[in-house]
């Protein structure tokens, strides 16, 4: 099998290209970067690497697509700037994707995209969101719902799609990075109450889940990529401080994290109740279905 990646030196693509390496699982790997030569030396020259989809003459073989390009999410202030270069950060490359599908005579089999749990909005309730579930306006919601649609169009030319609602993904590096500082210096805490709840998936599963759905050729659609047992922010918070064995009682105030990251902060205060509904029952079987084994799985001493 020969796969095309875009989004390929980030925390989750990077992730799935060693696997890929390390595993054989896939024949060769094509990387989409603006600067190639990153990809040639963080896999040691063993992906291919291109920098416009136009190198790519006829398709070029390519049997798989995964799409997980993107500016990272949370990492600063959604002002109505930062808000644009997500959305374009995630839509320009798709689009030129699909059209050059379009183009390519010798198409690929799947597309798995991008794509995450902000399509569901900020929840207010303790329902359960499985993939069939209503959303809530907000431009998380709108982000991902025109990100989705672009990738869709590619079933028009025959191609099958999976769509991938992801949650926070917890392994060396990412948002658990971002989170060990202050909870390592005993600073750490939930997020206002700490009653929202908090969809999480470690990295591990989600690789394993990317790779699951590029090899089941009757699956399509969306598929929320999060672990089966969510938690609350308190219980979340509870958690990694064990782990660290620090004490994590110091609250965030939920002011304090709408002043830091805009309206980019209700996925946080408020949260999302995510559950991996069509994963499961297409027998998809995680190795880190709860919380304290993924932290200890990246923190034990």
């Amino acid at each position: 099998m020969k796969c095309l990646v875009t989004g390929a030196t980030g925390f989750i693509g990077s992730a799935l290209i060693d696997k890929w390496i390390q595993s054989d699982l896939v024949d060769d790997i094509v990387a989409v970067s603006r600067t190639p030569e990153k990809i040639h030396h963080r896999f040691n020259g063993k992906v291919e690497a291109i920098s416009d989809f136009s190198q790519l003459a006829d398709g070029h073989g390519i049997d798989a697509v995964v799409n997980l390009a993107g500016e990272p999410i949370l990492d600063k202030r959604w002002s109505e700037d930062r808000k644009k270069i997500l959305y374009d950060s995630r839509l320009q490359i798709t689009t030129k994707l699909v059209e050059f599908l379009a183009r390519s005579t010798d198409k690929p089999k799947v597309l798995i995209s991008g794509s995450a749990i902000g399509y569901y909005g900020s929840q207010r309730d303790n329902r359960e969101l499985t993939e069939n579930e209503s959303w809530h306006p907000c431009f998380a919601h709108h982000l991902c719902h025109d990100w989705e649609n672009k990738a869709m169009e590619a079933e028009a030319e025959g191609i099958r799609v999976c769509l991938l609602r992801t949650g926070v993904v917890l392994g060396n590096g990412g948002a658990l990075a971002r989170m060990l500082p202050p909870f390592r210096l005993g600073l750490g805490g939930p997020v206002g109450h700490g009653r929202q709840w908090f969809s999480w998936i470690d990295l591990e599963d989600m690789v394993c889940g990317i790779d699951f759905l590029l090899h089941r050729e009757t699956l399509t659609g969306p598929f929320n990529l999060t672990a089966p047992n969510p938690v609350s922010n308190k219980e979340f918070s509870q958690a990694l401080g064990e782990a660290l064995k620090r004490p994590a009682v110091l609250p965030m105030p939920a002011v304090i994290m709408r002043m830091l990251l805009g309206e980019g902060a209700e996925l946080l205060v408020e949260g999302q109740r995510v559950v991996p509904e069509k994963l499961l029952q297409a027998g998809f079987e995680f190795h880190y279905p709860e919380l304290k084994q993924s932290l200890t799985h990246y923190l034990a001493d």
